[in-house]
């Protein structure tokens, strides 16, 4: 059975971007198993509110069990009965700030928990495993575009570093084992049904709520700020082409069933002009608390692309002119602004 036709396991189905991975499957038929432990992070409202959305429109497609992935018995037990071809890991501990007040929940989710996801594709021979790197990977690089090419060895947050440290355990997996992997370096996503701590909510939030923001690094940062519908396609782009597996590579073969990709909108804008497009949307001025830098923080990331494009077709097509105001629309509905 192809990763296409099969039922499909995604972790952090109740976070952004699993919520909407999962939305997408089963728009195009195919049944999805999902999982979240749903820790308090963030709220854990909004987290419902994701999961009863999906679960309106796609009932019958839909199963979810709360289950931590990190707890190897209790993922194995609560799984004993599902059927699934392939994973999409995208559930994690998230935040390079935080990774500073609670390292152990990065190493549990982060490491523990990526290993566990791995040995599970392993014991049930799926046909591939996509899973959630991060940008947060390139540490302090300063050559822009960042390309998969690059030196990704001196992370400035532990965030990163568990990010780091998943793409390694990944690419030894793939090398004892064979199994299809796929990493996606994800840069700064967004949009309707977003997460609270995250710059573009709390800009929102802050400037229609006539409170000052946060803009750290006096506004000298760029970010590749990636619209959450490019995303998803993306994801499943890579989804359905899981890496070329060359065969024993004690016979010669070289290339492992392991890929890993930039997945970004291919620009890097400047904060202010991030600011601008959202007073814009919100129809109110900004007013600004200028900060340093904070630490783990980085000044600019910007994705190369193209070797996710040429493997894929990949092609993000969402400007911040258009997904801001999208954003901002959302928010407003669903906040009651």
């Amino acid at each position: 059975m192809s990763v296409h036709d099969s039922a499909v396991l995604v972790t952090g189905a109740a976070g952004f971007i699993g919520a909407a991975v999962a939305e997408a499957l089963m728009a195009r038929g195919q049944a999805v198993i999902g999982i979240d432990n749903m820790n308090d992070y963030y709220p854990v409202s909004l987290k419902r509110a994701r999961l009863d959305r999906v679960g309106v429109r796609f009932g019958n497609l839909f199963q979810f069990r709360e289950l931590d992935f990190a707890d190897m018995n209790a993922l194995s037990a609560g799984l004993e009965d599902q059927r699934f071809g392939a994973i999409i890991h995208l559930g994690a501990q998230a935040g390079v700030r935080y990774s500073l007040e609670n390292p152990q929940a990065y190493v549990a989710s982060n490491l523990a928990g990526h290993v566990n996801m791995l040995e599970l594709a392993r014991a049930r021979e799926v046909g591939h495993m996509v899973y959630a790197s991060s940008s947060s990977v390139y540490g302090g690089n300063t050559k822009l575009p960042f390309a998969v090419e690059d030196r990704a060895d001196h992370p400035v947050s532990l965030y990163a570093a568990t990010k780091k440290a998943d793409e390694l355990m990944s690419e030894t997996y793939a090398h004892l084992f064979r199994i299809p992997l796929t990493g996606l370096r994800f840069f700064t996503v967004y949009g309707p049904w977003g997460r609270p701590d995250m710059a573009m909510w709390k800009f929102a939030d802050r400037i229609l709520s006539d409170r000052p923001i946060d803009v750290y690094n006096h506004g000298e940062m760029h970010r590749d700020f990636t619209y959450i519908d490019d995303i998803v396609g993306g994801v499943l782009a890579c989804l359905d082409r899981p890496p070329a597996d060359d065969g024993d590579e004690k016979a010669g073969g070289s290339v492992k069933p392991h890929a890993l990709y930039n997945i970004g909108n291919n620009r890097s804008e400047h904060l202010m002009r991030l600011i601008e497009v959202l007073e814009q949307a919100c129809g109110r001025k900004a007013e600004l608390n200028l900060l340093p830098m904070q630490p783990g923080d980085v000044p600019a990331t910007y994705a190369d692309i193209t070797a996710l494009t040429r493997d894929t077709g990949y092609a993000p097509s969402t400007p911040i002119e258009e997904g801001v105001p999208r954003f901002v629309e959302w928010f407003r509905s669903f906040h009651g602004r």
